[in-house]
């Protein structure tokens, strides 16, 4: 008797029938690589939760892009440690902050050979770690912040991105940004916003990785998505596409693959998704206990990321896992 699923089978009989019908199929070209550049350092800075991942210096930055670069990767999004912090987070607008010195380097360093991405955010740069301006009750006063995120996006924009990314989750800062930068002078430059970002509890090693502690033992729950809820998910896609964003994500990744689905299925701009430091540490825990194949698990969760829509992947598995994609 013949069964009809046998084809199926069939088609799974060896890794070259496996490739050629693959409906899913994830390359270098989908990987963006997160980086964190720290001023006043002088060598680079291991992340303890982050194993592999290290605040860079100026000269280490240069040639992690450079390494990048030549295993295939064509994009990083750099994030900055400043050497000071205060209420307004000033370095995130100053020509002579962290974030737009390395901008600078880089982009002598590859020309247009890497996209320069710049994560757009004040808590990095803040004494008290909130993503923007605060009221004197200490509650984020969101229309204040506009204007703060307005001059970062025009500090960076003249260091050289390509794109900002916005990822404070305020109320029109897509349109503040876009206007902006349309008025100075940078219309080519585009706008990738943290669209649908959760106030997640895997955030942890990054905040390790930027020095952040939000003051008083508060959160972000206040502006940033509540976890049950897709709904509002996509209210906040389609906003900030009115408003001009070029390219949507969404944050965290493996948790809300059915917001990344959803919104795939809804919207037609380029979207991303942002495997986070606390998925990536997981792999590298259990890997480094011998619970799970490490390299394996890091391709599974990537490709399911890319198979629930993801145009690119945010990832701090970046450069390995680019390695093993070109052997």
């Amino acid at each position: 008797m013949a069964f009809p699923q046998r084809r199926l089978r069939r088609l799974r009989r060896t890794p070259t029938l496996r490739r050629l019908v693959a409906e899913t199929r994830l390359g270098v070209d989908d990987l963006v690589a997160p980086l964190f550049v720290r001023e006043g350092i002088d060598a680079p800075h291991p992340i303890g939760s982050l194993p592999g991942v290290v605040q860079h210096t100026r000269d280490s930055l240069r040639a992690e892009v450079k390494r990048l670069r030549d295993v295939g990767i064509g994009a990083v999004i750099l994030f900055g440690i400043p050497a000071a912090k205060d209420p307004e987070g000033l370095g995130a607008s100053d020509p002579d902050g962290i974030v737009q010195v390395a901008l600078r380097d880089l982009r002598d360093d590859v020309g247009d050979d890497v996209v320069l991405m710049a994560d757009l955010c004040l808590d990095e740069y803040t004494d008290h770690g909130h993503c923007g301006l605060l009221t004197p009750d200490g509650l984020v006063d969101n229309d204040a912040t506009l204007g703060r995120y307005a001059e970062a996006a025009m500090a960076q924009a003249d260091a050289g991105a390509d794109v900002c990314a916005p990822s404070g989750m305020m109320d029109g800062q897509v349109m503040a940004i876009r206007d902006a930068l349309d008025d100075v002078g940078h219309p080519e430059v585009a706008i990738l916003a943290y669209a649908a970002k959760y106030a997640s509890s895997l955030y942890g090693p990054f905040r390790e990785a930027v020095d952040v502690e939000i003051a008083g033992g508060g959160d972000r729950r206040a502006y940033q998505q509540d976890m049950g809820n897709a709904r509002e998910a996509m209210e906040e896609i389609r906003t900030d596409i009115a408003e001009g964003a070029d390219m949507v994500m969404v944050k965290p990744a493996l948790a809300y693959l059915d917001i990344l689905a959803r919104a795939r299925a809804e919207v037609d701009v380029p979207l991303a998704a942002y495997h986070v430091s606390g998925e990536y540490s997981m792999i590298k825990a259990a890997a480094e206990r011998g619970w799970i194949d490490g390299d394996a698990v890091a391709l599974e969760h990537l490709t399911a990321i890319k198979r629930a829509g993801a145009d690119l992947i945010l990832t701090y598995l970046a450069g390995e896992v680019a390695e093993v994609l070109t052997a």
